[in-house]
């Protein structure tokens, strides 16, 4: 065990921040710290850190435990350059390999049969368990693998003084993970990363012998390296086992459980209150009301659980259906000044896709879609009928001086006001924020009140420059629930992979100054990438005739029937993955609903049916692999 609360309280001011918090968190295990904003998730870190006291309760610290704390924010000055400093941690390595080596070079000049000799040769031994033990040989394998891994091969000798913020943060986490500690406390570390070093990071502490504590809005981040969730809500903390979809299962589970037991124990009050209030006057029935009464009085009350407020509601339609290619893009070239983006790019759109856009930062992501929804490049055919919607990550076509209402009905004029404000307050924009002007509006406000504006376009191809920017997670959620109802084509660009993960069929990567569509799922995608394996979705090599006529000449027909065979039913393995997949979604959407977490028999049928589609998808995704 490294760390254990017992009843821990503690508040700032009078005002109380956390309740009754109890834990055990013990040697490797992998935990996901969520809750919102000024929930208390900072101040459990400082009590981890001994830099707060509880008030009240409990809290144990396994004696000379080795934490490593990563901050949101948390780089580091040094002068020495990157290289340098990250030698540092290996100093005792250096110095017991310089010290056998002088031990070496001593015993080669000593007497055998000396006792000088036997203390150098204990010494020796002594140095070599050490140095084998620690792994000391092999630090610089190490420093280069976690360096280039997190994306500074190229700074070994840049001073960390020039360094930029997220750049010193991403240093931090690599002295972190250098220094190896028991415990490890990541505060948002997935801020400052590109798509391919968060693929290296996720593999990297897939292997960390140490215990991992990480606060994180990055979904599918904790989706690949927890095994439990801490949330702190309403100033108490719960323990859910399991990964981020997991929690969201079984949130809802406790949460239709509470309710049920909370309304069933208001039912049964109700009836005692009311035998009571009856016959409690009455001779004859005093004394079994009064023995109700008491029954009352001794009930222990539940609770009744808060429920999550409802979270802004998203509607994408359109009037007109395009023609079925919605977009043909034939040897693109997008410059952005003298610096080339992408060379000859090529890639089509069909009506109803949802395609993602991936790439580092710096490869031409958001110019690609500011390029597409403009037009004007000869390159870049739109089809009949197409009505394109364009969101914009910084929100530039909001006027920052008209006020919220303004804002949506000035482009509506025919509207009447119910209806531009009946669209706002779906997006949770009140009568309170009508009056707000743009420009005093919070990040999430503004990306709300965009999203408004966005929708009421009635676009049937949407192009969304990261849409989930400023909003939180039930937001993002509902956003994705729509997009994904949504018929019409949608092309976007976002950094939010577990976004990505729920809506794309399609991936477009920029690399290198070239764009490449992948046909598949987002696990696909990042499955090819990591194993540089093909998809199953992709074309195959093009193999000319002569020599395929050739292959199949030397087959035999017993060979070539087993091999329809495979064919055949790699084809329906395919099916029933994707049946199963579009079921579990929609399963997975129905949980936020609150007509379906109110009533714990459908709760539980659709849990219970989610359970079934994750094993027979295992078996499927097992004998798949039997056939790649």
């Amino acid at each position: 065990m490294l760390f254990s609360a017992d009843n821990v309280s503690f508040g700032f001011n009078g005002g109380s921040l956390l309740e009754n918090v109890c834990f055990t968190l013990n040697e490797g295990e992998r935990i996901g710290l969520i809750g919102g904003n000024g929930e208390g998730k900072t101040t459990l870190i400082r009590l981890i850190l001994a830099e707060l006291e509880p008030e009240t309760g409990v809290l144990f610290r396994k004696n000379g435990i080795q934490i490593g704390y990563l901050a949101q924010n948390g780089g580091y000055d040094s002068e020495n350059t990157v290289y340098a400093e990250m030698r540092e941690i290996f100093a005792e390595d250096e110095h017991a390999i310089a010290t056998l080596r002088e031990t070496e070079r001593k015993i080669a000049q000593t007497d055998e049969r000396s006792a000088e000799y036997r203390a150098l040769s204990a010494k020796y031994e002594f140095l070599n368990k050490q140095i084998a033990a620690r792994d000391s040989y092999h630090f610089d394998v190490r420093i280069r693998t976690v360096l280039n891994g997190m994306g500074f091969e190229r700074c070994y000798d840049q001073a960390i003084s020039t360094m930029s913020g997220g750049e010193k943060t991403r240093l931090k986490l690599c002295r972190l993970l250098l220094e190896d500690p028991e415990l490890l406390i990541l505060d948002e570390p997935t801020n400052h990363l590109d798509m391919k070093t968060l693929f290296w990071l996720e593999e990297y502490l897939s292997s960390y012998k140490g215990a991992i504590l990480t606060v994180s809005h990055d979904r599918y981040f904790l989706d690949k390296t927890v095994s439990q969730i801490y949330e702190i809500e309403n100033k108490k903390l719960s323990v859910f086992k399991g990964n981020y979809t997991k929690y969201k299962i079984l949130k809802a589970e406790k949460t239709a459980r509470l309710l049920k037991e909370y309304e069933k124990q208001q039912e049964e009050r109700a009836k005692l209150q009311d035998y009571v209030d009856r016959n409690l006057v009455r001779a004859s029935t005093t004394k079994m009301a009064q023995s109700r009464r008491k029954q009352l009085e001794k009930m222990e009350l539940v609770e009744k659980p808060t429920l999550p407020p409802t979270p802004p509601r998203f509607q994408f339609s359109y009037s007109e259906k395009p023609y079925e290619q919605v977009l043909d893009v034939q040897n693109l070239r997008l410059t952005a000044g003298e610096k080339v983006l992408l060379e000859n790019a090529s890639f089509a759109l069909m009506r109803g896709e949802k395609c993602a856009v991936v790439g580092d930062n710096g490869t031409g992501k958001s110019t690609l879609l500011k390029t597409l929804v403009q037009g004007k490049n000869p390159a870049i055919k739109t089809g009949r009928f197409v009505k394109i919607a364009y969101y914009d990550q910084e929100n530039a076509n909001l006027d920052p001086n008209n006020s919220v209402l303004e804002e949506l009905w000035g482009r509506h004029v025919l509207w009447d006001q119910t209806r531009v404000r009946n669209l706002l307050a779906q997006v949770k924009l009140g009568a309170e924020d009508m009056d707000k002007k743009v420009r005093v509006l919070s990040g999430g406000e503004r990306a709300k009140l965009a999203l408004a504006v966005f929708s009421s376009e009635n676009g049937n191809v949407l192009f969304l420059d990261e849409p989930t920017n400023h909003l939180d997670l039930p937001a993002r959620e509902s956003l994705e629930t729509a997009l994904r109802e949504f018929d019409g084509t949608v092309f976007f660009v976002s950094h939010d992979r577990y976004f990505i993960r729920a809506l794309a069929g399609k991936i477009l990567e920029l690399e290198n100054g070239s764009a490449t569509l992948f046909t598949g799922t987002f696990d696909e995608y990042t499955a090819y990438k990591t194993t540089q394996k093909p998809l199953a979705q992709a074309p195959a090599p093009a193999i000319s005739t002569k020599s395929a006529q050739k292959e199949t000449s030397h087959r035999s027909k017993e060979e070539r029937a087993a091999d329809a065979q495979r064919r055949t039913r790699i084809q329906k393995i395919e099916k029933e993955i994707s049946a199963l997949e579009t079921e579990e979604s929609a399963l997975n959407a129905s949980l936020s609903d609150p007509a379906v977490t109110a009533d714990f028999a459908l709760l539980t049928k659709t849990c219970n049916r989610l359970d079934v589609i994750k094993n027979t998808l295992d078996a499927l995704y097992a004998e798949y692999e039997t056939y790649l």
